[in-house]
């Protein structure tokens, strides 16, 4: 793992252990902030995992070249929509170990707080609004 503290900045200086499992590494997170965050997460999960089942299930598996031929761009749309429902779903399993670890809310490049209006909407974010638009003007 990468470490982006820099010297001296007590900003960036971990000088402490992590909060215990469920609690917000930085004060602006309530418990109850932290407990809705989770049940969030929990049932963004559950939805990603039966929308990978629907998509699985709904691929067809005719024969016939007319048909296969007609659903060629439904089975890559499924495809599509499968790859992006594993994204999302590895994102929301990591957004609850990170909870579980206590290191939920801070941003994995500079390591500050993430803003809890973020996290409220974007819950499985790994990134502040300013590191996540450095990576994506990287692109």
């Amino acid at each position: 793992m990468v470490s982006h503290q820099t010297i001296g900045d007590p900003e960036t200086h971990d000088t402490g252990p992590r909060a215990p499992a469920g609690h917000a590494p930085h004060p602006h997170l309530s418990p109850e902030d932290v407990a809705a965050l989770r049940e969030t997460l929990h049932e963004q999960r559950l939805f990603r995992q039966e929308q990978l089942v629907q998509i699985a299930s709904a691929v067809p598996s005719r024969t016939d070249d007319l048909l296969r031929q007609s659903t060629a761009g439904q089975v890559e749309v499924h495809v599509k929509l499968a790859a992006s429902a594993r994204m999302v779903l590895s994102d929301v399993v990591a957004a609850l170990d990170r909870m579980d670890r206590g290191s939920y809310g801070a941003c994995h490049l500079c390591r500050r707080p993430i803003d809890r209006e973020r996290l409220l909407i974007v819950p499985q974010t790994r990134y502040c609004a300013r590191c996540q638009q450095v990576r994506e003007a990287g692109r």
